[in-house]
Parts: C-alpha cells; sequence; structure tokens
C-alpha cells in the first residue's frame, strides 16, 4: 500500500493517478480503489480551525483506500493526524503511542 499524503489545494494531479474529484461519493472511491488506482480526493472548507467534517469525510475516504489528500492549508495537520490514525486502526503503521489499561 502506498503511503497516504496530503497535497495544497492547488497541486495538480501527479501522473497515474485517478482524481476522484470533490468530496465524492464513497462509492466512486471503492470503484477506482478496487480497480487497482491510486486515489485522490479533494476536500475544500472555508474554515480555519480544523473542520469536523472535513476530517471525518478524510478519515471515510482514507478507510476506503484514497492515497492523496488535497485540502486547504489550515487544514492540513488535522488530516495528517487523521491518515496516521486511520493506518494504525487498519494496522499497516505502528500507532504513534502505545498504552496499556492496567489497573
Amino acid at each position: 500500500m502506498l503511503e497516504q499524503r496530503v497535497l495544497p489545494p492547488d497541486a495538480p494531479v501527479p501522473d497515474g493517478v485517478a482524481d476522484a474529484g470533490t468530496a465524492p461519493p464513497a462509492s466512486r472511491v471503492e470503484r477506482l480503489t478496487a480497480g487497482g488506482a491510486v486515489v485522490m480526493v479533494t476536500l475544500e472548507t472555508d474554515a480555519r480551525e480544523p473542520d469536523p467534517g472535513l476530517l471525518a469525510a478524510a478519515s471515510v475516504y482514507a478507510w476506503l483506500g484514497a492515497t492523496l489528500f488535497r485540502v486547504p492549508d489550515p487544514q492540513a495537520d488535522g488530516v495528517r493526524q487523521v491518515l496516521d490514525m486511520v493506518a494504525s486502526i487498519q494496522g499497516t503503521r505502528p500507532p504513534a503511542a502505545t498504552r496499556r489499561g492496567l489497573a
């Protein structure tokens, strides 16, 4: 699996990447990833603070296999954290910190 990356909003579509569009239906992303395509999703918002809806959408697209995410600059750090979290849950990267709840 390719590493998931966050791109600036004006980044061009890299060669060989399927552009799923802006906030595409989940079924479109599923079809593209099922066909083996490297998929890019564009997410937009005017929010200056982390946008919960955008972060939630990024997590769903990441879970479905989207690899590249074009997002506004104020959202980039939050989306990177979401991508790391999804990869940790899926078991494709180790968690940043592990804790055992022993009482």
